[in-house]
């Protein structure tokens, strides 16, 4: 009986699958879209103002950022896995390696929802483990990007005082992100070290992420002040700045009504009064930034600016400005800090709306996963 024998099959790279070909280009800045989302959950959760639906509405946005984030970790894990050449030269750009934070956030982001507004959904039980792991993962992440990526910047990278943007501070901020995360799984720790701990652990972060942040950010205000308005398609990266102003109101806020659980007198009291004497000033300075962003966001508009993965840095920090007043109306009594959280809040959904519809479009027609020009 005659055999027929069949060649295997053999794969040259040209010939990977074609959805391999399509995560060459998928960078880190992907995991803005993560948080962009997570965020709108959570802020929307702890808003001071509640309306039929917006709990429920919280829920799926936050089962839409976990989703989100399974697979966009596992787009990455292929992404490294087939092309590492790509995922080197990332590392290597200073434009792009910063992005790289971005990653520490969005886990950190989705664990906090899953305590927020999750637990309704998965349980108690496993929210907290869920948000312990993810919480846990996002901040040694976190501190570990806050470290390697200025290295690679003064050691590998050749950069310019002209070439500095906002996005620059992305890889500075995951462990203000942790500092505010921190206060949600206090609660369920033992009474007593392990509580102290943890909260005196968020401080310090909150300290590592600021004290970095005043350091690059006057190198990003210089760049503007003297090289002028930032490439149109980079515009919507001032808003980025927000992102450490928000993020540490809302940590000192957190922080201060767990105090009293963790920590004893007088030293509970005196993080009460710090939230509201840090948090005010800070607020402030985050809507100036607020309005010469929009006024630069404009300007682009009119210049003819269009849609990139930039726009997904409207999102995330204008989110952390709502939490950082929601904080500061619960902590003064001020009906003012809780009407800013809202006007914040109709802000955010608007620009998550804008970019996730244009993302899934440009998803679609796989303009977003081409090759940069």
């Amino acid at each position: 009986m005659a055999t027929t024998l069949v060649r295997p099959r053999t794969f040259t790279t040209s010939r990977l699958p074609r959805a391999h070909k399509a995560l060459r280009h998928l960078g880190p800045n992907w995991y803005a879209s993560v948080m962009g989302t997570a965020i709108v959950a959570n802020a929307g959760a702890a808003l001071p103002y509640q309306v039929p639906g917006q709990r429920v509405a919280c829920q799926l946005l936050w089962a839409l950022s976990a989703v989100a984030l399974a697979a966009l970790l596992a787009a990455r894990a292929g992404h490294w896995v087939h092309h590492r050449d790509q995922a080197r030269a990332h590392l290597l750009d200073p434009a792009v390696a910063p992005f790289y934070g971005c990653l520490a956030m969005a886990l950190i982001a989705v664990g906090s929802g899953t305590l927020i507004v999750g637990k309704d959904l998965v349980g108690p039980g496993a929210a907290v483990a869920a948000d312990a792991v993810l919480f846990t993962a996002g901040t040694v992440i976190g501190l570990v990007t806050a470290v390697a990526v200025p290295y690679l910047m003064v050691v590998r990278h050749k950069v310019e005082a002209r070439q500095a943007t906002p996005v620059w501070l992305l890889s500075l901020v995951p462990p203000m992100v942790s500092a505010a995360a921190g206060p949600l799984l206090i609660p369920h720790l033992p009474a007593g070290q392990p509580r102290e701990s943890l909260l005196l652990a968020c401080y310090a972060m909150f300290g590592v992420s600021l004290l970095a942040v005043l350091l690059m950010l006057p190198l990003v205000f210089g760049r503007l002040i003297v090289g002028g308005p930032l490439p149109l398609v980079l515009t919507p990266t001032l808003f980025l700045v927000l992102g450490p102003l928000g993020q540490s109101t809302t940590a000192v806020n957190q922080l201060a009504d767990v105090a009293p659980q963790s920590i004893g007198a007088p030293y509970a009291g005196a993080l009460g009064a710090f939230a509201v004497v840090y948090g005010v000033p800070v607020m402030g300075f985050a809507l100036l930034w607020l309005a010469l962003s929009a006024a630069m966001l404009v300007r682009a508009v009119r210049h003819g600016m269009g849609f990139a993965m930039t726009w997904w840095a409207l999102t995330f920090p204008v989110g952390t400005c709502v939490t950082g007043a929601t904080g500061l109306a619960h902590h003064t009594g001020l009906t003012a800090f809780a009407w800013l959280a809202a006007v914040l809040f109709l802000g955010l959904v608007t620009a998550w709306l804008l970019a996730a519809v244009h993302t899934v479009r440009g998803l679609l027609s796989g303009r977003l996963l081409a090759a940069p020009r």
